[in-house]
């Protein structure tokens, strides 16, 4: 079986927008399950008018909603509600990530979908769950990683608080959402009974933050931003090179003592100064100052290559330039081809685990919006061709 078949069979109806939702089933989409992504009609989701654009269609939507069937509702309408409502039972899993109190606005709260599917997984992803007290509050990436502890993490030591450059609070809820769903899948399998799964991205941010917590919840240290460096042990920091960074890992007093050597500065691993892990964070600067001298008269290629040669991790700064055009990349099939009406090929980037060794194969795809509404509607509704034009005629599809 190859991972485009491990969740076969399996069916979602996909309420979800933007970010954190579409992650999450885009990653089930890639291990087989069919996804009905349900969309606005003459709008669709709002992650398609995110650029980057290719023409007219978002790339950024494109990357978010592979092998998912769009199917345009009007759910502000009754007729259109009632379409969804129709589709419970025919469905595994539904996946939605509006504000509480919306899908219950909607007719669509778990009690209600439950009545017509009663094993089905009922999946909510929000920014601080069903029950917080601040469960009514918008949530946006940034202000996750700020309310989530994140920003203060993260930056120049001494500098402001620093968002990560990458939407991390949506894409970690995501997977934990994934996580969570078949998680209750895997029970339902034993037990025949029907799960919620409710995931928040405050929750999710601040469970990803292990190092921290620790520091916090152990020691009462807040942890403040260090810069690149690792908060604890030093030197695990970057460094330039004549012609790029690199960053090492000295995770020990041996890695510390090899570092010495290829340096040809073996005297320093006995300096009282940096004799132990406590003593070189005491005196950061003094030592980063002279692996900084040295480090800058190599080339990023010989100095990453040095360093590992002498049992030392390591490895070059890339750009996502350096990385998308990788032989690493390339050998593991992080970048792959999907098709779209309109432009015919497309760049994807699947969710990345393997299965038995197997790459990711099967048909990928990018809806255009509603591309696949005449066909949901007639095999899993058996609307005729007269009904789903009058549908269309309403403005309800």
């Amino acid at each position: 079986m190859n991972n485009s078949e491990l969740l076969k069979g399996i069916r979602v109806l996909d309420l979800t927008r933007v970010m954190s939702g579409p992650f999450c089933t885009s990653m089930l989409a890639d291990l087989g399950a069919e996804i009905i992504k349900i969309e606005m009609p003459g709008f669709g989701d709002e992650a398609r008018h995110f650029g980057p654009y290719q023409e007219d269609e978002s790339t950024y939507f494109m990357m978010l909603n592979r092998r998912k069937k769009s199917v345009t509702v009007n759910m502000k309408e009754q007729q259109g509600r009632d379409i969804v409502k129709a589709l419970v039972p025919q469905c595994d899993v539904i996946v939605e990530n509006f504000r509480p109190g919306v899908m219950q606005r909607l007719g669509l709260s778990e009690d209600a979908v439950r009545a017509l599917n009663p094993t089905i997984i009922y999946a909510s992803i929000s920014g601080f769950g069903q029950d917080s007290p601040l469960k009514n509050w918008p949530a946006f990436d940034l202000v996750i990683q700020a309310m989530g502890g994140l920003m203060s993490l993260t930056g120049p030591k001494g500098g402001p608080a620093t968002a990560v450059g990458e939407s991390m609070a949506d894409v970690c809820t995501g997977m934990f959402g994934a996580f969570g769903i078949v998680s209750a899948l895997f029970d339902r399998e034993r037990s025949g009974k029907g799960h919620s799964v409710d995931v928040a991205m405050l929750d999710s941010i601040m469970a990803m933050q292990l190092t921290g917590l620790s520091r916090q919840l152990y020691a009462g240290d807040t942890p403040k931003p260090v810069g690149n460096r690792h908060p604890v042990t030093y030197p695990v920091d970057s460094f330039a090179t004549q012609d790029g960074d690199i960053v090492m890992v000295c995770f020990s007093q041996g890695a510390f003592r090899a570092l010495c050597g290829v340096m040809e500065q073996p005297d320093l691993a006995d300096d009282a100064r940096f004799k132990t892990n406590d003593n070189r964070n005491a005196n950061e600067d003094a030592l980063r100052a002279i692996i900084a001298n040295w480090a800058v008269t190599q080339t990023q290629d010989a100095l990453v290559e040095t360093l590992q040669s002498a049992g030392i991790p390591a490895g070059p700064v890339w750009t996502l330039q350096d990385l998308t055009q990788s032989d690493h990349v390339a050998e593991r099939g992080l970048v792959t081809e999907g098709a779209h009406q309109k432009f015919g090929k497309v760049s994807l980037v699947p969710q990345p685990v393997k299965f038995n060794g197997a790459a990711h194969v099967g048909e990928a795809f990018v809806p255009t919006l509603g591309e696949h509404t005449d066909e949901v509607l007639g095999e899993l509704l058996d609307l005729d061709h007269a009904e789903i034009g009058a549908l269309r005629a309403n403005k309800v599809i």
